[in-house]
């Protein structure tokens, strides 16, 4: 008996020290706003400078209702992710395929949600190494037009640099810096878009009709746009992980620090989000770029130091992403491949997947197009309807109570958008691809 305890006692003191070692469970001294500013980079992405283009692709009625349903519904299902962290007395579900192992079993529940997962963070991380080199190109090019052009190809290689150095940051409490850093840069960029716009004015002979020439470009373009807004929430895939960061006790669960932090992070959100979309739109009608800040050529230093901000904002977003992916390779080579937890472990693992990153970053610079494909099928699920589904399953309202229909409504919406915005993308990437070059 005692042999037996012993041996149970050795496998628990190596669980706490795994768990003490891997990036999501190894700090839970979390405050209440690094849940808002964590949220907030993981967020708004630099796609809030696409919005007033999609909001071209779908007109003032559409486009209004689409952004501002998008914002509760994804508020709502924050929310749900939210209460269910500690739903189990005495177990926290710190990882977002924790919640899916709980609702539909341990085997089912890891093929439903690690693969969406995946696809969002690796994608979104990829997305960022093209953003942040563009960024850097086009500062460069701002400041110094009479310079040797320089591939953007080099300025991924240039902004994945720094990435190499962060990715060695041990836990999400360690990037806390860099994410209030980047939290506060998305909010001073969309400020300097909406604010650069207002002071350019309303361009002359404004359109706000349709920019297609056929009914057919119309649909597929609406359907790329609503895309564009499903894409631009994709915290949901980070939301357990950030929560799991808090400390919690019977008195003071872990819900109320992360809820105060979500609601701070939603506001900043919509601080983003609206603006930048409503008044872009307005001041450019029809002719708007997909980047805003590529619509506002002048003042030269300003568009310069927005694009510097969106590289800071960036690199932020690219740790949180990469954080929970972090984890899911850590866990598999302590725990199946029994790697002793070390420095050296993490250090070849981390480089390994920045260097990946960059690599398909500068091999397929239309990603953006590819991602929403991809991100048809992973992002929309994970943000919109999941987190639903999940709740039915666990919480089981009574049918045709509140609860149970908006829970339904929100499915009926994201499996609508999981469907549509793909078909979109799947255009835009056969088109791209007639003109494509590889390391381009």
């Amino acid at each position: 008996m005692s042999q037996n305890k012993e041996i149970s006692d050795d496998a628990l003191a190596k669980q706490k020290a795994i768990d003490n070692w891997l990036p999501i469970t190894a700090s839970r001294k979390a405050k209440w706003w690094y849940s808002a500013f964590h949220n907030l980079t993981a967020m708004v992405g630099a796609g809030v400078l696409s919005l007033p283009y999609a909001l071209s692709n779908m007109g003032w009625g559409p486009g209004i209702v689409i952004l501002i349903l998008s914002w509760i519904i994804t508020l709502y299902t924050l929310w749900q992710m939210v209460e269910m962290h500690e739903m189990i007395p005495g177990k926290r579900l710190d990882r977002y395929h924790e919640l899916g192992q709980e609702a539909f079993g341990k085997k089912m529940g890891l093929w439903i949600v690690v693969p969406q997962q995946i696809v969002v963070e690796v994608g979104t991380c990829i997305v960022y190494m093209v953003t942040g080199g563009k960024s850097l190109k086009k500062v460069h090019d701002t400041l110094c037009t009479d310079c040797k052009d320089i591939k953007t190809s080099y300025w991924i290689i240039i902004f994945a640099s720094i990435n190499f150095v962060l990715a060695q940051c041990p836990n999400f409490n360690s990037i806390s810096f860099i994410s209030l850093a980047a939290a506060a840069m998305s909010l001073t960029y969309s400020t300097i878009a909406w604010g650069a716009s207002i002071h350019k004015g309303v361009t002359p002979n404004v359109s706000y009709g349709s920019r297609s020439t056929s009914t057919s470009d119309a649909v597929f373009n609406f359907f790329s746009a609503l895309g564009d807004v499903a894409f631009a929430y994709a915290g949901h895939n980070v939301v357990l992980e950030i929560q799991a960061t808090m400390p919690s006790t019977p008195e003071n669960p872990s819900k109320k620090p992360m809820w105060k932090g979500v609601i701070v992070a939603y506001i900043g959100v919509a601080l983003c989000y609206f603006p930048v979309a409503l008044i872009g739109y307005y001041m450019f009608g029809n002719s708007v770029d997909d980047n805003i800040l590529i619509s506002l050529e002048r003042p030269a230093w300003l568009i310069a130091a927005a694009n510097l901000f969106v590289v800071v904002h960036v690199i932020g977003g690219y740790q949180v992403f990469a954080m929970p992916v972090f984890d899911m390779m850590e866990t598999y080579m302590v725990k199946k491949l029994k790697f002793t937890p070390s420095f050296g472990l993490r250090l070849i693992s981390r480089t390994i997947y920045v260097a990946l990153t960059m690599l398909i970053g500068i091999c397929i610079p239309f990603f953006g197009s590819l991602l929403g494909f991809l991100g048809g099928f992973a992002f929309a699920p994970t943000s919109y309807f999941l987190p639903c589904i999940i709740w039915l399953k666990l919480k089981k309202p009574k049918r045709f109570s509140l609860t149970w229909i908006i829970n339904w409504v929100c499915i009926v919406i994201g499996v609508v958008l999981m469907i549509v915005s793909p078909i979109g993308a799947m255009r835009n990437i056969i088109l791209s691809a007639k003109t494509y070059k590889f390391f381009s």
